[in-house]
């Protein structure tokens, strides 16, 4: 009398499937978290960039004149400053009564349209950020 041990094709057909089923559930719901955690973080790094310019104000009782385009300008001007990911370009200008701060998606990531803005007020806005990822 013969006993096979081992899996038979039917029976890991039927794994491969489950697997399979449980990937096409997870990873869309994996791919919202980590968009919402990338939008999370520029929030994080503009908060962080605005103590930078509050930082300079207290120093000399005004904020930086020179307005930025580009994130190296913005790191350039706020030596104590460092974003923690290239996901986003971060951005500075002045108006009449302050500062205002952005961070723009990127065009070679997927948060193309994504701004982000901070201004010395307080106040907070973001346009065109998916996943319902507004301020806190």
């Amino acid at each position: 009398m013969n006993t096979y041990k081992g899996f038979t094709l039917i029976e890991l057909m039927i794994a491969v499937v489950i697997i399979a089923i449980l990937a096409a559930i997870a990873l869309p719901s994996y791919q919202n978290y980590v968009t919402r955690a990338k939008i999370k973080e520029a929030q994080s790094n503009l908060v962080a960039l605005s103590l930078a310019a509050e930082n300079i104000y207290q120093r000399t009782l005004s904020y930086p004149s020179t307005p930025t385009t580009t994130t190296f300008e913005t790191k350039t001007q706020f030596k104590s400053w460092n974003p923690s990911s290239n996901d986003f370009k971060y951005t500075y200008a002045t108006d009449t009564t302050g500062y205002v701060l952005s961070a723009e998606g990127e065009t070679e990531t997927k948060f193309v349209g994504c701004t982000l803005t901070l201004k010395s007020d307080g106040s907070k806005a973001a346009s065109s950020c998916s996943h319902g990822s507004g301020w806190i």
